[in-house]
């Protein structure tokens, strides 16, 4: 299974994709950096990423709403 879930812009050249997909047999999460190569045409996924096997989605979910919260008492949200 390949979707993707969500895509937004890092930089000028390069976005950050979110994506459901298969690795070696196991169904992951996938969010990786996207790249224009040099010579043009669609960007490209690089190295830098992880994959997460998708039954760890509560670690990550929860995680991610920590990190929400962490920002927002930071003031940096």
């Amino acid at each position: 299974m390949e979707k993707d879930v969500a895509v937004f812009e890092k930089n000028k050249y390069q976005d950050v994709k979110v994506r459901i997909s298969e690795y070696q047999g196991n169904d992951v999460i996938d969010i990786r950096i996207w790249t224009q190569p040099p010579q043009g045409g669609e960007k490209v996924p690089t190295g830098k990423g992880v994959n997460i096997n998708v039954k760890l989605f509560p670690k990550l979910k929860e995680a991610v709403l920590k990190l929400e919260k962490d920002l927002a008492e930071s003031n940096l949200l």
